[in-house]
């Protein structure tokens, strides 16, 4: 090999390794400080696009868990009230009972009238006061099944419908088509229609004696009960072909819907309904009663008692709502903990093999180092020449 002092050829394959282990070391160093082995798309570029998809659904999925969280808080904000208004109704229970014997006067009546009334009071200014994030609670929350204008509930005595659940249900009218005796039973609203086959469940073409069962149109998002008599032979069972023509209106309210998935999808979406539940409400329909006679405070027995049965059927559906939406957390939260695991497997650094690789990188860039000079020293020798 030709001795040259222009262009030293070792010193310049030398630098070239100095450079590519450099780089290396600060490759290392900077994975080593991060935590992570993808910091730029040209450390992975396949390896990010996956990452970036898992991060972003991460996220979403954490929003959906603080939605149901704040859900499942506003659920208990409204049925913190209904529990003091059940209260409230036993002792108007205990009022109107008082006041249906004949061990008190007119006068005594007056005096329980007064507590009477105010109480009724008291569960109106509850139902107005009871509110989330400004938004009230008893007074109307959500869609509602229209019991006036749906007359597969008006004509319950015929079509032995008892119960009617919603999930996620857009405000509309809903007809049913049932043709006798086929075993079908189809629900739609012109848009999206469902057809069950009932046959299953029906004791030949009618629902048992003494049972119920559960219609479900889960692509609609609502739930029917039919009921069948209580006795043999009695009223208010369902026979196929009963509800053909037969609606069920959804009125339209405002708010009830929490978003607890990530797509816009009636699945990804929980809607609840809380009816009207002031005392001078429909619902209740404690506006006219009244305890000031024996008369009155008698049939206010009966309507306090039914107005007790819907304040627990509203505190049990909040209930069953708020289970579901613990379920949906914690569902949610083995969703984050997985796609994290997978996002991780991608992106993080193994500490190990890149402590590894750095010690491997400072020990060539010093091995690197200590030849330059070696390098240059050949060069240095062609001054003895001279």
């Amino acid at each position: 090999m030709p001795l040259r002092v222009n262009n030293s050829i070792a010193a310049i394959n030398t630098q070239r390794s100095i450079s590519r282990n450099v780089n290396i070391l600060d490759r290392q160093l900077e994975r080593l400080s991060s935590g992570l082995r993808v910091n730029r798309a040209s450390d992975d570029a396949s390896g990010l696009v996956v990452s970036e998809g898992l991060r972003s659904e991460v996220a979403r999925l954490g929003q959906n868990v603080r939605n149901a969280q704040q859900g499942s808080d506003l659920l208990q904000v409204a049925e913190g009230s209904l529990q003091e208004v059940n209260n409230m109704l036993v002792r108007m229970k205990e009022l109107a009972i008082q006041s249906s014997s004949s061990t008190i006067n007119d006068s005594n009546r007056e005096s329980v009238a007064a507590e009477f009334n105010q109480l009724v009071s008291e569960i109106d200014r509850i139902a107005e006061a009871t509110t989330y994030n400004n938004a009230n609670l008893l007074s109307g929350f959500g869609n509602q099944v229209s019991a006036a204008a749906s007359t597969a509930v008006t004509s319950s005595a015929t079509t032995g419908v008892t119960r009617i659940n919603i999930s996620a249900v857009q405000a509309g009218t809903f007809t049913f088509s049932d043709t006798a005796a086929d075993g079908a039973l189809t629900l739609g609203d012109g848009t999206v229609t469902q057809t069950l086959n009932m046959g299953t469940l029906l004791d030949g073409t009618i629902v048992a004696t003494g049972t119920s069962v559960v219609a479900n149109f889960d692509r609609l998002g609502i739930q029917v009960t039919l009921s069948g008599a209580a006795t043999q032979g009695a009223t208010g069972d369902y026979t196929d072909g009963e509800l053909d023509g037969q609606t069920i209106v959804i009125e339209g309210g405002t708010g009830g819907s929490f978003q607890v998935g990530p797509d816009d999808t009636f699945f990804n979406r929980l809607e609840v309904g809380i009816p009207d539940l002031r005392a001078t409400g429909v619902a209740l329909n404690l506006g006219g009663t009244s305890v000031d006679s024996i008369s009155s405070a008698r049939q206010a027995i009966s309507t306090i008692d039914q107005a007790t049965s819907t304040i627990s059927a509203a505190r049990g559906d909040l209930g069953a709502v708020q289970n579901r939406l613990n379920f949906s957390i914690a569902f949610t939260e083995v969703e984050i903990e997985n796609i994290s695991a997978s996002d991780a497997t991608i992106r993080d650094a193994d500490i190990a093999a890149e402590v590894t690789q750095f010690s491997r990188a400072q020990i060539l860039v010093s091995a690197s180092n200590a030849m330059l000079v070696q390098a240059n020293v050949s060069s240095v020798s062609a001054l003895s020449l001279l």
